[in-house]
């Protein structure tokens, strides 16, 4: 395997006005076998959607990197309030100037700023490990919480990368979900505590970069909210929000799961909210074909429903399955077929997911007596520790 030589990449930045061409400037050192372009890019991200996003941004300029590491930007930016670009590098051959890379902070070859007229800033970084190794001299606030959340970003990278399991496991595909979902609250709870809007946009934005919101959805609303009372002039924070509508985002935590009518195993269709248990019902949602439903039908559902099915504990599973034969054989072959079990029977056009408003399984809604969503998506030990407290304290 070719091994990179290091690549330091200094740039001393001098920011003075949009009008000087020399107005974001700096020499870059290079030491070794060039695998990179001698140019370093200045991306605007045009919106909410492009932070962070290949193949999105607009350059606004290119900087070619002299022989001795020099180069200045000519075109910046208009900017009498901050606005966030962001600079990147790229690797010889590659064809698209604003590709970048989001697989790993540990290498990804660019870094969001906060620019304003007037500003200065002194950045230096190597290029193999760019976003690692982004540092700024004396930054603002809003750079240095930007600094704050690749720190956080790069941690919890880390512990994703130590906590999750093969995806081929059947248990492994549980544990790697909440690997996941462990990463992306540590940005989600950066994004809740700073006071600036850029950085927190940035860390909603790098919790999700598919722009995929399903799995955090009462987030997503509180975080519009919040953004929408404090900057309700930037035009992010309505596009924000947009991911943000309570109304295309799945059932909240607090709200009524819709009243919807059920097809049962049985045969016979049946009100929703007519199956509810006295205290506790939980809503799951599988098929035959998801391994991690079929674990946890019989690790967990099965021993939850021996315990608590006389204090007030109701299961419906409802299964996004196409064939009543190979639907009606995982309830048997899993032993499950003690409790309510529905299906349209539709596979992945369910019009029951249609009305949730998702799409991924395994999920769960646990629901009181009415029917309101008390939690979502616990599994595994989570899911058996929350009925234990939830039914043990008599709620």
């Amino acid at each position: 395997m070719k091994l990179l030589a290091p690549f330091l990449i200094f740039l001393a930045l001098l920011i003075t006005s949009c009008s000087d061409p020399s107005a974001f400037s700096g020499t870059i050192q290079i030491s070794g076998e060039d695998d990179w372009k001698r140019m370093v890019y200045l991306i605007d991200p045009i919106g909410f959607d492009g932070i962070g996003k290949s193949y999105t941004g607009t350059i606004i300029d290119s900087a070619v990197i002299a022989s001795d590491g020099s180069f200045a930007f000519q075109s910046m930016p208009d900017a009498p309030e901050p606005i966030l670009l962001q600079v990147a590098i790229q690797q010889q051959g590659e064809r698209f100037l604003n590709k970048l890379g989001h697989e790993n902070p540990d290498t990804d070859n660019y870094f969001p700023i906060l620019w304003k007229n007037g500003g200065q800033l002194r950045i230096s970084a190597e290029a193999a490990h760019f976003q690692r190794s982004f540092s700024l001299e004396d930054p603002t606030p809003e750079n240095a919480a930007l600094l704050e959340l690749r720190n956080i970003r790069q941690q919890a990278h880390q512990d994703f990368l130590a906590r999750a399991a093969d995806e081929h496991d059947e248990s492994g595909l549980l544990d790697a979900e909440k690997a996941q979902m462990n990463y992306r609250q540590a940005l989600m709870q950066f994004a809740q505590e700073t006071d600036h809007l850029l950085p927190a946009l940035t860390a909603i934005r790098w919790a999700s970069i598919e722009g995929d919101y399903e799995r955090i959805p009462e987030f997503m609303v509180a975080q519009c909210e919040r953004w929408q009372a404090a900057r309700p002039d930037h035009p992010w924070v309505n596009q924000l929000c947009r991911y943000g509508n309570r109304e295309i985002l799945p059932v909240l935590k607090g709200d009524i799961v819709p009243n919807y009518a059920m097809p049962m195993l049985s045969g016979d269709t049946v009100q929703l909210h007519s199956l509810l248990g006295a205290r506790l019902t939980i809503l799951d949602l599988w098929a035959s074909w998801c391994a991690p439903c079929r674990l946890e039908n019989r690790n967990v559902l099965g021993p939850l429903w021996e315990q608590y099915q006389e204090q007030g504990l109701q299961i419906i599973g409802y299964a996004l399955d196409a064939s009543q034969k190979v639907w009606n054989g995982a309830i048997e072959k899993d032993g499950v077929g003690r409790w309510l079990h529905a299906s349209h029977l539709q596979g992945d056009d369910s019009p029951f997911f249609e009305v949730l408003r998702i799409r991924t399984i395994p999920a769960n809604y646990l629901m009181d007596g009415s029917g309101k969503v008390v939690a979502k998506n616990l599994h595994g030990e989570e899911l058996t520790h929350f009925v234990q407290d939830y039914l043990g304290n008599g709620k």
